[in-house]
């Protein structure tokens, strides 16, 4: 398993957030957190960064135990996409160049260029390269962000709400570049999502939260109206097409 979350908990001041979350990732793999919001989502990506310390459990990436990293090593074992990213007087290249500050150690090399290269390439950011970032838009920014987090070469993506910005067409791109990426190189992802369908169409795994606690996990079997049901409150109807289950809320007072 390349991430492994046992018993984990969480306090915002004396009000519990999280509670005894346990759940592992193999290699390869892409999780979707889901539930509705206040739920904890993207406190548990926050968690396992350690960008807040947890109350309790214990966070394993490939067996080594997170909290017990530096900020150095953990930024070679996790690259984060928050949910808004923050603007400055960068240049795209320059900004995505910053995700390569883990494995520079006296000068940027022609490797490192090449990284940030492939990168821009892959999220299809020519065009912006030379443009700064607080002249772009928010979904291009995200794409930015993305891509940033690709160049660290991490064995984990944390992406929270990576679509929350985008049109349709980049949502599209986005997951798929970040499932080509997970499939292809020795990386899994884990990312918070609000529509059921995208990640269930993009994630091999699903870990629903209720009220900071896990109600349902597993692959899309878990996925039921009965389960939809208690977790968000809302009817639905779960159909099938070409073999991926599609979420159809229902009106108030049918089905």
């Amino acid at each position: 398993m390349i991430l492994s979350v046992d018993g984990l908990a969480f306090d915002y001041r004396s009000t519990p957030a999280l509670s005894d979350v346990r759940f592992a990732l193999g290699r390869n793999e892409v999780l979707s957190i889901l539930g509705p919001n206040g739920v904890g989502k993207t406190t548990l990506l926050k968690c396992i960064n350690t960008i807040l310390t947890p109350k309790n459990g214990a966070i394993l990436i490939d067996g080594r135990e997170v909290l017990a990293l530096n900020r150095v090593e953990i930024a070679r074992e996790i690259g984060y996409v928050p949910q808004r990213c923050e603007t400055g007087r960068l240049t795209v290249f320059d900004a995505i160049l910053l995700g390569r500050r883990p494995h520079i150690r006296w000068n940027i090399s022609e490797n490192d260029l090449k990284v940030v290269d492939a990168a821009i390439r892959r999220l299809n950011l020519e065009a912006l390269s030379l443009r700064y970032i607080d002249e772009i838009s928010g979904g291009e920014l995200q794409k930015v962000s993305v891509a940033r987090a690709f160049v660290q070469e991490p064995r984990l993506l944390l992406l929270d709400e990576p679509t929350s910005s985008l049109d349709l067409k980049n949502q599209l791109d986005i997951l798929r570049i970040v499932r080509e990426a997970v499939r292809e190189q020795p990386v899994s992802a884990v990312m918070t999502m609000h529509d059921l369908n995208l990640a269930l169409r993009y994630s091999d795994g699903f870990i629903f939260l209720k009220e900071g606690t896990i109600f349902a996990a597993g692959g899309s079997e878990v996925v039921t109206p009965a389960m939809l049901r208690e977790v968000y409150g809302v009817h639905v109807i779960v159909e099938r097409h070409k073999g991926i289950p599609v979420v159809i809320p229902l009106e108030e007072g049918s089905g």
